[in-house]
């Protein structure tokens, strides 16, 4: 019982009183009946004993949408903006016509909504003075860096590559598409790798020369330094071109992050996401065709800067112009584009290895499965959809649209963005980051956890992106 919706408890109550109402009555008609004694009363006392039933069941359904619309959604409404003010930073005030019917319940929550925010914002002004110093001490780490002409991988106990540099970057895009917290493998022949580890361990030394092979056939020479025993290492490689610029790509955290066993028991942040969006030539998943893919990756919670992906998909048929109003995209524009078996194999590529996040993800998959599956690609990832997210976070009874997301969440979408695969993979993401901790608030850490409470809002339809 403690793991159902107020919403749901509510209604089973209001039916336990529609039952045992309906019991009573037909419990004090039997007596009557009896106490009667005249047999040929039977079909008034029938006909009583229907009306009553009906009329009672009748009228514990009316009170009970009464109180639905009036006590319970407004109670699950404030409780989830309660939730986005304590854990998504949203600083808008409560709207407190929603819970009008709750007594002084909405303007306490407001009052201490003002308190909290008087409190914290003595602590911003020093975190903001401390951003400040991290961010110009990483600048002058950039420019240091900039004179070393090696391209530099970072990686945990695991593999998992917890920094690159620009020139590890360019290289990394030889054999893959340039993952944080990918493997080193995806990249590097894994022998080569525990070789020169393994001769690490058995010496005194901490680095040492080592040539390695790309999965494409390429040979990198370079050096090799560990941090110690399951403390992870530094692959410094000769760059492909020494005067390209070097942004950082990095997450120190991932170094003492540890990989679950399985994914039921992994941490919601510990697991690496791709978020994506597809505009297409209609809204039928059996006719139609993709003509845009777009997708950002999530790594510790955060989007990773640079790891984007974005391409025009020539469908290879005309754009009927009601969808071109919509996404803007026309015939011009995707002549020269790849064709949805490239585009397609790219973004396979891109996603490896990660849960992929879409906002109604049954419709965007829906046309890659049908699609793929022609071509011998399966997308056997994880899925999560943001509008379930969005019904455990907010309720089944709200909006669950994402404009109706983003302006809950305080998301923009610049208007030259919206209803581009990138802008609605961009803003899904902010949104769906903005909803992690206020799951994690509910005690829903694992993916298996945020799985199990989706399925109590299976019956949410499907709604448009």
């Amino acid at each position: 019982m403690k793991d159902l919706s107020l919403r749901l408890r509510v209604f089973l109550f209001f039916c336990l009183l529609a039952l045992g109402g309906t019991a009573v009555s037909l419990a004090a008609l039997w007596f009557g009946f009896r106490q009667l004694g005249d047999p040929q009363a039977m079909s008034a006392f029938v006909t009583s004993a229907i009306i009553s039933g009906f009329g009672l069941s009748g009228l514990a359904l009316f009170i009970w949408l009464f109180f639905d619309d009036n006590v319970s959604k407004p109670i699950e409404r404030l409780a989830a903006d309660l939730r986005l003010r304590a854990h998504a930073n949203i600083e808008a005030e409560f709207n407190e016509a929603t819970a009008q019917y709750l007594g002084d319940l909405a303007p306490a929550a407001t009052a201490l909504q003002q308190k909290l925010q008087e409190a914290s914002q003595g602590a911003s002004w020093a975190s903001k003075e401390e951003n400040n110093r991290l961010r110009h001490q990483r600048q002058q780490l950039l420019r240091i860096l900039s004179d070393i002409p090696i391209a530099v991988i970072v990686a945990n106990q695991d593999h998992q590559i917890v920094l690159y540099d620009g020139q590890a970057a360019a290289l990394m895009e030889v054999e893959a598409p340039a993952r944080l917290n990918g493997s080193v493998f995806d990249y590097l022949e894994k022998e080569a790798v525990q070789n020169a580890l393994s001769k690490l361990a058995k010496k005194e030394s901490q680095r040492i020369a080592l040539t390695l092979k790309g999965h494409s056939g390429a040979v990198y020479s370079g050096h090799i330094r560990s941090f110690g025993e399951n403390a992870g290492y530094t692959l410094m490689l000769e760059s492909l071109d020494p005067d390209a610029e070097r942004p950082l790509v990095y997450d120190f955290d991932l170094l003492e992050q540890g990989q679950s066993s399985a994914l039921h028991d992994t941490l919601m942040r510990d697991l690496t996401f791709v978020v994506f969006d597809s505009e297409t030539t209609g809204l039928n998943p059996d006719k139609d065709d993709v003509v845009q893919l777009g997708a950002v990756r999530i790594v510790n919670g955060k989007t990773v800067p640079g790891e984007v992906f974005e391409t025009f998909i020539n469908p290879g048929r005309p754009i009927p112009a009601s969808s071109t109003k919509v996404h803007r995209i026309t015939d011009e524009m995707v002549v020269q584009a790849p064709s949805f078996e490239e585009g397609c194999r790219a973004f396979h590529e891109f996603s490896e290895n990660a849960v992929i996040v879409a906002h109604n993800a049954p419709f965007d998959m829906a046309f890659m499965h049908r699609q793929a599956s022609k071509i011998g690609i399966q997308f056997d990832h994880p899925i999560l959809d943001t509008v379930h997210i969005s019904a455990v976070v907010f309720g089944g009874s709200a909006e669950h649209t994402l404009d109706a997301l983003c302006h809950r969440l305080e998301v923009e979408i610049p208007q030259d963005m919206r209803h581009t695969a990138i802008g609605d993979a961009v803003a899904t993401a902010q949104v769906f980051i903005a909803m992690l901790p206020i799951l994690e608030a509910r005690g829903l850490k694992t993916y298996g956890q945020v799985k199990s409470e989706i399925k109590k809002h299976s019956r949410i339809l499907q709604v448009q992106p």
